[in-house]
């Protein structure tokens, strides 16, 4: 591709997407196309491809989804997967019709299963069964890079997948209910300090930008309450504790024994630009010629869907063909408590951390293989020591 091709970002305001669209400006790309999910809703089939008529991209990275941590997973689990299969399969289907160039699909590395062997390889992928906490999140994720691989070898497209580990940095998602380990831990660990402190005038700050609701009991019912800048001390202090949060006390879910791989937003999006930029399909599976002159030719912007030849079983001396997919991440991890004892250091905080041990710590060991990332050119550059100071800063900046 060169500077002037016109490159739609799916989900250009998120953690990721942000980071690519900011990697892909650095770097010379201008010709940028993003929609908020008011704009446009990726799950709505018509609106998709009325976008993709009118904007017609070369090139598509699709970094849109509906996430969330271990809370969100179990209680959401028809939206889970329901969502994420319409985004996929609207974003691939009309890239595809549109005659997209190349397209990268973000997933997760929660598509391995629960029990695969550490680090984790692309190829023990369907291996045995995934983790119950995130089934329909990982289904859906492995459908989406069946997809990629499927069309690429049917129709000769040039669609990449990308499984990255735990991603964190600016722009991250600090819900208390729905985000991920890392900033829900970071800003129970800040508001406990805060309380611990009396510094009810941050509080409210916090709580004005990122309001918390929760649904508390009330008699033989429960009851959602929201809370804000302008809540009083006794609801604040509340709902907060329904979060494990107290002045100078913060529970987390589970042990703290479970390992994790951290990888810094801006160091995915330097891998997935690296990726959309300089790697093919033809790189992962090892064919030299795997071009438009095996696969099909594009007449007018339109791929010819009579004229690809080299679709599936016409090319038996390959086998088969799967895990074409590409784990990134740093290779490198630590367990859940390290990670808190990180948090509490960048906040500064002075009092107690305690592990809920009745509530689960899903996947105990999540470690990735990144040879085939290494192999295609790409390391990692933020070590999580840096990231989770650099995270911090990034909220309290956020706060105004």
């Amino acid at each position: 591709m060169d500077k002037n091709s016109k490159i739609y970002v799916a989900g250009h305001r998120g953690l990721v997407g942000s980071a690519i669209w900011n990697n892909l400006l650095q770097r010379g790309y201008t010709n940028l196309v993003g929609r908020t999910h008011k704009e446009l809703d990726l799950t709505d089939q018509q609106a998709v491809r009325q976008f993709f008529d009118e904007e017609r991209p070369d090139a598509v990275v699709l970094a849109a989804a509906f996430v969330g941590g271990i809370m969100a997973n179990s209680l959401y689990r028809a939206d889970f997967i329901m969502m994420n299969m319409k985004m996929q399969c609207n974003v691939i289907s009309e890239a595809y019709a549109h005659g997209v160039e190349k397209l990268l699909f973000l997933g997760s590395t929660c598509i391995y299963p629960k029990n695969a062997p550490q680090p984790m390889r692309e190829d023990c992928l369907l291996t045995s069964e995934l983790e119950y906490t995130n089934e329909e999140y990982a289904i859906a994720k492995i459908a989406g890079l069946k997809m990629c691989e499927s069309y690429n070898l049917q129709y000769g497209t040039n669609y990449i997948a990308v499984m990255p580990t735990n991603l964190y940095g600016p722009n991250d998602n600090f819900h208390l209910e729905n985000s991920h380990v890392m900033p829900a831990m970071m800003r129970k660990i800040y508001l406990a300090q805060l309380l611990h402190e009396g510094n009810w005038a941050l509080v409210r700050r916090d709580l004005a930008v990122r309001p918390v609701g929760a649904n508390l009991p009330e008699g033989d019912t429960t009851v959602r309450t929201i809370i804000d800048g302008n809540s009083d001390e006794t609801t604040i202090l509340k709902v907060l504790a329904h979060y494990g949060i107290a002045p100078g006390e913060v529970n987390l879910w589970g042990t703290g024994t479970p390992l994790r791989e951290f990888l810094w937003s801006e160091d995915m999006a330097d891998a997935s630009v690296h990726i959309l930029l300089n790697v093919n399909f033809s790189d992962i599976i090892g064919i030299e010629k795997y071009s438009s002159v095996h696969y099909g030719n594009k007449a007018d912007g339109v791929v010819d869907r009579n004229h690809s030849t080299g679709r599936g079983g016409a090319i038996p001396a390959l086998g088969e063909i799967r895990n074409c997919h590409i784990n990134v991440g740093t290779g490198q991890e630590l367990t859940i408590r390290a990670l808190s004892e990180l948090v509490v250091k960048a906040v500064g905080f002075t009092g107690q951390v305690h592990f809920d041990t009745t509530k689960p710590d899903g996947t105990m060991r999540k470690l990735i293989d990144v040879s085939k990332l290494h192999s295609l050119g790409w390391h990692h550059k933020v070590d999580i020591e840096e990231g989770v100071q650099r995270l911090f800063e990034w909220y309290r900046a956020s706060l105004g």
